[in-house]
């Protein structure tokens, strides 16, 4: 994983003094909240429904154990002994006192990692795929490019104000699991006549307005790749809607311009910066790979798995993926607990976490977009000493890509802009069925809940979405069928009428009972939706 130089600690040592200074005048009264808001949004800091929330960064998702060592120990010193983890791979404390935020700053920054530009209208922790570097179809490991991009956007005077936040992805297999078509700019690292380069794929987005990004070049060639995104973010730059923050975001520009008069307008800003020489060396690039190298896999491991437990058995199957590397396999940490909140840890979940990093997968783990947590290189020699402590830690529930694995956003529970609570419904949905025994059953059913149209949780993405409304004062429920984040994307529809707490929690019931009796053989929900269509649920929801 990358490691900082000289130069990355002095930004984020001196950006952590600035913010402390800054603290102080508006605790003294010096600066008023209208002065202090955007100065704390460049650092992460929210000021939401109870408290200040925090979010820091983890580019691309990638932790060691030192890491996430301090972000329990964060979690016990600011907060209230717990974190949150993201769709964007990173984490968020909901309990922060502001004159303690500089302090967390600093620990943050003895570990390498900081809050920069996780909020605010600037360019967003960049995220690549949690598998990255282990997974047997990536054609190469894509973080090196996600971390090139990273340090171009960090405290790019350019693009500090744009007109709206701005998400970047990187992917490098055809297998998208990372949603990459869903960001503001997805990048997909390809081959072509023996050379690598990357697809760029712009104007994508959930939100109010969702979009799913068209492609528009199909190959970049990488000593051109940073000049490529700086010409995609100049000219959206140039003409994004800063009078409307609802038609502000790159997608707007790109639908209304339309894809050909976008990227024509993309190549002509190309054209002249490839004449200012702003593409740093790919010696650069090399550099920075050489930190990404693959560990001491081990040769000639065993790959046999004792199944004689049946709870092991079933761990395995739904929480372990291929590796590239035979012997070895990446095992994923759900932090999803029947009843619990998604993407919640504890600081003594993430000490333990740490711990497992270390003994079990070279010092490295990932956040995924998803909310849970994947040790990335296992030996299948040590998966059932590794699970055994999950299971004592309360980490081993298996329910990788389940029903009962939902992403949710934190909601009216803590979001100031939420209309609706999302943590109680994904709690209640998950009991449901994990009472009635039908999570296997179902099997491939990926479920997505926003407490508002801003989309955290996801919902438009959703084989099955939620999204929560208010209705004269009254939280409410939209139920929405069809979508996907993956190589196949594309957008749920809502289904009709919305529903109560309780009612929704039994629409998503009906909905998997049209699955069961209509699906074909081998079909997932997904499948069977777009075969079907819209009405065979719609009639079972609402006659």
């Amino acid at each position: 994983m990358y490691l900082y130089d000289q130069y990355d600690q002095a930004m984020v040592d001196a950006r952590v003094e600035e913010f402390r200074d800054q603290t102080r005048r508006r605790l003294e009264g010096k600066l008023s909240e209208d002065q202090f808001k955007p100065v704390r949004l460049m650092n992460g800091l929210y000021l939401q429904l109870h408290a200040y929330m925090l979010r820091v960064a983890i580019p691309y998702g990638t932790l060691n154990s030192r890491q996430m060592h301090m972000l329990a120990d964060i979690a016990d010193k600011y907060d209230r002994g717990y974190g949150h983890f993201t769709t964007r791979q990173n984490i968020q404390y909901n309990w922060i006192k502001l004159e303690e935020a500089p302090d967390l700053l600093a620990d943050l920054a003895s570990v390498e990692m900081h809050a920069i530009q996780t909020s605010g209208n600037c360019i967003r922790n960049i995220s690549s795929d949690h598998f990255a570097g282990a997974a047997a179809d990536e054609l190469v490991d894509p973080r090196p490019y996600a971390e090139l991009l990273r340090q171009w956007s960090s405290f790019h005077p350019e693009f500090n104000f744009l007109p709206r936040k701005f998400k970047i992805a990187v992917i490098a297999s055809d297998t998208d699991r990372a949603a990459m078509k869903l960001h503001d700019i997805g990048i997909q690292i390809v081959e072509r006549d023996g050379a690598l380069g990357a697809a760029f794929y712009v104007g994508g987005g959930m939100g109010r307005t969702p979009m799913v990004a068209p492609r528009i070049r199909e190959f970049v060639p990488l000593d051109q790749l940073v000049t490529y995104a700086e010409a995609c973010l100049r000219v959206y730059n140039r003409y994004g809607r800063r009078d409307n923050k609802y038609k502000a975001r790159i997608k707007i520009l790109v639908h209304e311009l339309g894809k050909e008069e976008y990227a024509r307008q993309v190549e002509e800003e190309f054209a002249h910066l490839l004449s200012q020489g702003i593409e740093p060396p790919l010696a650069e690039l090399e550099r920075i790979k050489a930190y990404f190298a693959d560990p001491a896999f081990e040769a000639g491991l065993p790959t046999g798995i004792d199944r004689s437990d049946p709870d092991f058995a079933l761990w395995v199957d739904r929480n372990t993926v291929p590796h590239k590397a035979p012997g070895y396999v990446s095992a994923v940490i759900s932090l999803k607990p029947v009843g619990g909140i998604p993407g919640d840890a504890s600081a003594a979940q993430m000490h333990e976490m740490a711990e497992l990093t270390k003994q079990y997968s070279f010092d490295e783990c990932r956040v995924t977009h998803t909310q849970n947590i994947v040790l990335p290189h296992v030996r299948i020699a040590d998966l059932h000493a590794l699970w055994t402590r999950l299971d004592a830690a309360a980490l081993a529930n298996p329910n990788l890509d389940t029903i009962e694995d939902i992403i949710a956003c934190p909601g009216l529970d803590y979001c100031s802009l939420a209309n609706a609570r999302s943590i109680p419904v994904a709690q209640k949905i998950s009991q449901r069925f994990a009472a009635n025994g039908r999570t296997a059953e179902l099997g491939e059913l990926k479920l997505k809940i926003s407490g508002c149209i801003n989309a955290c949780g996801h919902h438009h993405a959703g084989h099955i979405g939620i999204l929560g409304v208010d209705k004269k004062g009254v939280e409410n429920y939209q139920l929405l069928l069809g979508g996907s984040e993956a190589q196949d994307t594309s957008l749920a529809r809502i289904t009709g009428p919305g529903f109560d707490e309780a009612g929704i929690v039994d629409a998503v019931e009906t909905v998997t009972d049209v699955y069961l009796r209509e699906r074909d053989a081998g079909e997932r929900f997904l499948d069977t939706y777009r075969r079907i269509g819209m009405e065979p649920f719609k009639e079972a929801l609402y006659g």
